[in-house]
């Protein structure tokens, strides 16, 4: 397990916990939910905010929130669901 920050351009996980009450809340009301599947879409040049798509649309996060949201990295294909 390691934070959505870590992940690169491309690379996929299954989002586990967060280890911030108050970001989380807010991702929660998104859409990134535990066992939802994300996907790095982007990351600006200087590495702050990230893309994400998740729950079927992109959402831009700080770099300080993705690293709140601990995912499973590389998931099982059960996970992934191509849309």
């Amino acid at each position: 397990m390691l934070p959505l920050s870590k992940l690169k351009v491309g690379q996929l996980g299954v989002v586990s916990r967060f280890t911030d009450e108050g970001v989380s809340t807010k991702l929660m009301e998104m859409g990134c939910l535990p066992g939802e599947v994300v996907k790095v879409i982007n990351i600006a040049p200087l590495g702050d905010p990230i893309a994400i798509s998740v729950a079927g649309y992109e959402l831009s996060l700080r770099l300080e929130e993705a690293a709140s949201v601990m995912v499973i990295e590389n998931p099982p294909l059960e996970y992934i669901h191509l849309n």
